[in-house]
């Protein structure tokens, strides 16, 4: 594990304003409809990328880093079977996701890709590119939700009781028909952003907006409350022997890895980026002191200048590979807050 280096700020787009959601369409997959968004390169000879967001999440997660790296990259935001306006699946095991997203990229015949996961899609990212490295040029995870068991470092430590009863997605889904959908907006934004002030008004309508869908897509609930279950389970055999574990699946990634870990996450352990980064071989961390849960919408500029800075460096060669280490700080993250309600990890963002 080595220290990020970021690209110059000056390799970016200037800042103008919001971007705008990015094109959708529906691709249809061993008969299941995946939902895109297609984020067309700016430059000849882009390369392709796939980002997958978290639980909770969708494809909109990625719309401002996305148009950052348009000029490098041709782009492709799924979301995930179960969630957005994606067909849900049969199994939520992070293995039955990662052969969702494979049999994707196989379908696109677009790979090998640049990809990116965010929390849940971080775990997901991680059994693709240890599973199938002939698809993977290179690997960016964005607080990645790999196993920790201290449930006291995770707003979603609550939960754990919850998931134990057989219906727990039916008790989901009535708390989730009593909550106001601008309520359950707010309330996901609190819990991603380490400073929710920096989340401009118009993206919170499309949050709120992507709220309201969750109420009118059939088996949400079922699919949010499966996959946690599904995470937490893959959190405990990760710590028995056994080539199943995430943990070893990680150490078998040979793409060169960016890690990106915010130090004020509330829903991810904030060592787990550290981790990471010392299980993946080849592998570059950076940790952001006054970021949460997803880096990737509060500091996107960041992110990609990050994901830029390991492009030059495997283009320059090993001699331009930094000291072992992170970009890091000695701030201390703040105590998971004490709220009820509903707790989602991805941003959902119209």
């Amino acid at each position: 594990m080595r220290r990020a280096r970021l690209a110059p700020d000056d390799v970016l787009p200037a800042p103008d304003g919001l971007t705008p959601a990015w094109p959708a369409r529906t691709v249809l997959v061993d008969g299941a409809r995946i939902h895109v968004r297609d984020t067309p390169a700016r430059a000849a000879g882009a390369e392709p990328a796939l980002y997958v967001h978290g639980l909770g999440g969708s494809s909109l997660n990625w719309t401002d880093m996305a148009g950052l790296l348009a000029g490098r990259l041709d782009g492709q935001a799924v979301d995930m079977p179960g969630f957005g306006r994606s067909d849900p699946l049969r199994s939520y095991t992070v293995q039955a996701l990662a052969t969702s997203v494979i049999r994707f990229v196989e379908y696109g015949d677009r790979g090998p890709v640049h990809l990116f996961g965010n929390s849940l899609g971080g775990a997901v990212a991680v059994q693709v590119a240890g599973s199938r490295p002939d698809l993977v040029r290179s690997l960016t995870l964005v607080s990645p939700a790999m196993p920790f068991l201290d449930p006291r470092r995770s707003f979603h430590g609550r939960m754990l009781p919850l998931l134990l009863l057989p219906r727990a997605d039916r008790l989901a889904a009535r708390r989730l028909a009593v909550t106001d959908p601008a309520d359950l907006a707010r309330m996901v934004i609190e819990s991603c952003f380490a400073d929710p002030s920096r989340y401009p008004a118009q993206r919170f309508d499309e949050a709120v907006e992507e709220a309201r869908l969750r109420y009118t897509v059939p088996g949400y609930t079922t699919a949010y409350v499966r996959t946690l279950r599904s995470l937490v389970l893959t959190f405990l055999r990760a710590y028995l022997p056994g080539p199943a574990s995430l943990w070893q699946v990680a150490r078998r990634i040979t793409a060169p890895t960016l890690v990106i870990g915010g130090q004020r996450d509330l829903l991810v352990d904030v060592r787990v980026a550290a981790q990471v980064g010392r299980a993946i071989p080849d592998s570059r961390l950076l940790l952001l002191p006054d970021v949460g849960h997803v880096a990737q919408m509060e500091d996107p500029r960041t992110v990609a200048r990050a994901f830029l800075g390991m492009l030059d460096e495997l283009a320059a060669g090993p001699a331009a590979a930094r000291p072992r280490g992170a970009e890091s700080t000695t701030r201390r993250p703040r105590d998971v807050p004490r709220r009820n309600g509903i707790a989602v990890e991805g941003v959902a963002t119209g």
